[in-house]
């Protein structure tokens, strides 16, 4: 755990210090925060993003504001079920092609695609000018119910707890939600927290956790029209 401690200032430092919190904020458009945003709305958010390891080839593509069209390609049929979810109920435009060494197991194409997923969120949010960017979203499958919060902190960081009652869905590992939500946070550059709140299939319990994250991930986005520059009183995310 880090913990910070407020360092003493002189009256000199403060003055500075307080003086380059103005500039920041000035800069980033927080003087005028709730004055009516500037940005066009139909500026294109979008990005495409390749990594190829010895382990994986990953392709991203991604419209932020989109219609939730999906074509997914993974390898491993679970998962594509579920960035679907994602994309669909995130009203995202999302294509992912993926080859991978599913012969060895999926860990690497799951990890590797949050990877590569983050990387086109982070792409096409930009400088996060304009946005929402808290989200918190509950969504039911039959008895499953699954919360997701969202915060475009610029800091890469997620906190799971989704206690799953199989070792597996199918053929697919169940413990690879999590490690998709890790990676995808960690590249996305966003605070996640997902968390199960009752469940007993774990079918329901992951998609419902993929379906909340998408639909949190669309309200965290989303452009707020009284918001002018970003929404951070640092001046930055």
């Amino acid at each position: 755990m880090t913990i910070y401690k407020k360092q003493p200032r002189t009256l000199a430092e403060t003055s500075a210090a307080t003086v380059s919190e103005a500039s920041a904020r000035q800069s980033s458009g927080l003087t005028s925060l709730f004055k009516g945003s500037t940005l066009a709305a139909d500026a294109p958010r979008t990005a495409s993003v390749r990594r190829t390891t010895g382990e994986t080839d990953v392709l991203v593509t991604l419209g932020l504001d989109g219609t939730g069209a999906c074509a997914i390609n993974t390898g491993v049929p679970f998962f594509d079920h579920m960035l679907n979810a994602f994309g669909r109920h995130g009203m995202f435009d999302l294509k992912v092609e993926v080859v991978g060494d599913v012969e060895v197991d999926a860990h690497h194409t799951v990890e590797d695609t949050g990877i590569v997923l983050g990387q086109a969120f982070c792409q096409a949010l930009g400088d996060k000018r304009g946005v929402t960017r808290f989200a918190n979203v509950a969504v039911p499958l039959d008895e499953a119910l699954v919360e997701a919060v969202v915060d475009l902190s610029g800091r890469g960081q997620a906190w799971c707890t989704l206690p799953l009652p199989t070792e597996r869905v199918g053929m697919f590992d169940t413990e690879l939600a999590v490690e998709f939500f890790y990676s995808f946070a960690r590249d996305a550059r966003l605070t996640l927290h997902v968390r199960e709140l009752a469940g007993a299939n774990s079918h329901h319990i992951i998609e419902a956790a993929f379906k909340a994250t998408g639909r949190a991930m669309r309200a965290a986005c989303e452009l707020d029209p009284r918001v002018t520059g970003i929404p951070s009183t640092k001046g930055t995310l």
